[in-house]
């Protein structure tokens, strides 16, 4: 018997037999041995076309040319800052990469201070240095809100097809929020509703292999914007 083995998102072990005969390809997380592909690595299931790939369900971020990130500044020098985004190596962002005019001997934690957070994206990967940059739309220093980490190779599930999943938590809660592809996202809004973010974007990263996520975020949404009705009449009452 050839074919398939798995479905999409299904959770797999290293050395389970995903496919069988030359009908299927490896891609990352998979290999092939004789007419048999194989997991390497605990991880979902992918699917695209013919190939079949794991994504790992944990491990720290491996950064990649185009990735955006959230960081935190942990040292300067004369001519660059010290990112945190949480993989192997700190980052680096230059001079160059701000959507400042830095001038060079200036004090650079005038502009950004350890500490401060903020949103970019990875530039460059070499061996052992990434840099990244905050000269695009939409990336900037983050003030306020609150940070949450998530499993880095769920990100993709959390941001949804087409931005679908993160738009529908945005627009019930009216919250702005950043998802770093590193696995950071930063939420900020009303105080009581950002931590009604923090719990939806909680419950697509611990569920995220199941099927029927977005109808379950979506009653978990309705249920605290209902309760939210409830208590503002309750207020409006009093006051009368």
């Amino acid at each position: 018997m050839t074919g398939l083995l798995v479905k999409e998102r299904e959770v797999v072990i290293p050395g389970e037999i995903l496919a069988t005969g030359m009908d299927f390809l490896p891609a990352h997380g998979a290999f092939r041995e004789k007419d048999n592909i194989i997991s390497n690595q605990l991880g979902l299931v992918s699917l695209s076309g013919r190939l079949i790939k794991v994504i790992p369900l944990t491990g720290k971020y491996a950064p990649k040319v185009g990735d955006v990130v959230i960081g935190k500044v942990i040292n300067m020098s004369f001519s660059f800052w010290y990112v945190d985004i949480g993989c192997s190596n700190d980052a680096v962002l230059p001079l160059v990469g701000t959507p400042e005019y830095v001038e060079k001997g200036a004090d650079l934690s005038q502009y950004y201070n350890f500490g401060d957070i903020m949103s970019a994206k990875v530039s460059r990967v070499t061996r052992g240095v990434v840099e990244i940059s905050m000269k695009a739309p939409g990336l900037r220093k983050l003030t306020g809100g609150k940070l949450i980490k998530v499993t880095p190779s769920k990100v993709p599930r959390i941001i949804g097809k087409q931005g679908s999943m993160i738009s529908l938590i945005k627009e019930r809660t009216g919250c702005r929020i950043t998802v770093g592809q590193n696995g950071v996202v930063w939420i900020q809004g009303e105080p009581e509703m950002e931590f009604v973010a923090v719990d939806a974007i909680k419950l697509v990263d611990s569920k995220s292999h199941l099927e029927g996520l977005t109808e379950e975020v979506t009653k978990f949404l309705d249920k605290h914007a209902k309760a939210k009705e409830v208590i503002g009449e309750q207020d409006g009452s009093k006051e009368e």
